[in-house]
């Protein structure tokens, strides 16, 4: 691309951040709808945070996407946060205002319009969610909004599972060990949200007894290397639906994108990043 006076300059920060796939995103996205914008990756030290966003906003920087370990302190370095971030208590995205930055959480719209792409529906359903960390955040907020009936809470520590997800409506809390304490039923959803099964560590699974996934119906791992995990492949050989993380990781980049450059991906240009992505 031809950089000039008038490029914008959008990016990430993280520590680490030299892994992040994202500038292919961004740049693929800039390049296709032609905008004059760059995408850089920003390796930022925990304690040199507030510093960071400062110096990106005096220097005049778009937006940024916001990774571990900054998604909850960089709550703190903005003027303004959407009612998303606010209730999910993390930001992955910040976005130049007058003020500012203002904070962002695309994680629980890149997961809803996977699911509705995916034609999977919460909506008074039972689900089962695996994990309780940054991830499970954005998943729950989706839950509830999209109103699922009841969701099952399973995690290694009830006592974290609890302190995060206790006051929320419909939910049970049960250790991964405890699954058998959920009614059998076949017509469940269950959001596989915990690091397990992540590539090179492709060959476990958070929940090992195949006797608990005839408890669901659909499966959707927010893993996407490899593209299909030992969860996704247990459901499977059952005749079970399954999917990976990709179109949420897509989604949620996108919705960044049109926030940073306040326009719409078409649906078209989406589909060609996807095929990008996992050609």
């Amino acid at each position: 691309m031809k950089i000039d006076g008038k490029t914008k300059v959008i990016g990430i920060i993280g520590d680490p951040v030299e892994h992040t796939g994202s500038p292919a995103i961004h740049n693929f996205l800039a390049e296709k709808l032609g905008d004059n914008v760059v995408y850089v990756p920003f390796h930022v030290d925990r304690g040199n945070l507030a510093e960071a966003v400062r110096g990106a906003y005096g220097l005049g920087i778009t937006g940024l996407n916001v990774t571990v370990p900054h998604k909850q302190a960089v709550m703190a370095e903005v003027t303004e946060l959407d009612d998303a971030a606010l209730e999910i208590g993390a930001v992955n995205t910040i976005a130049v205002s007058k003020k500012g930055y203002k904070g962002y959480n695309t994680d629980f719209s890149g997961f809803m319009r996977q699911m509705d792409h995916d034609s999977v529906i919460a909506y008074n359903r039972e689900v089962i969610m695996l994990g309780a960390g940054g991830a499970a955040k954005a998943v729950m907020y989706a839950l509830q909004k999209t109103g699922a009936s009841k969701i099952y809470v399973l995690n290694r520590s009830k006592s974290k599972a609890k302190e995060i997800f206790g006051k929320s409506k419909n939910v049970e809390i049960l250790g991964f060990d405890e699954w058998e304490k959920i009614p059998k039923s076949p017509d469940r959803i269950c959001i596989q949200c915990t690091s397990v099964g992540l590539s090179p560590h492709d060959d476990e699974c958070v929940i090992k007894d195949d006797a608990f996934f005839d408890l669901v119906e659909t499966g959707v791992d927010l893993i996407y290397v490899p593209r299909e995990t030992v969860f996704m492949k247990k459901l499977r050989e059952r005749g079970k639906k399954a999917y990976n993380g990709l179109r949420m990781l897509m989604y949620q980049a996108v919705a960044s994108y049109e926030i940073f450059m306040d326009r719409e991906v078409p649906a078209q240009v989406r589909e060609e990043l996807y095929e990008e992505l996992d050609p």
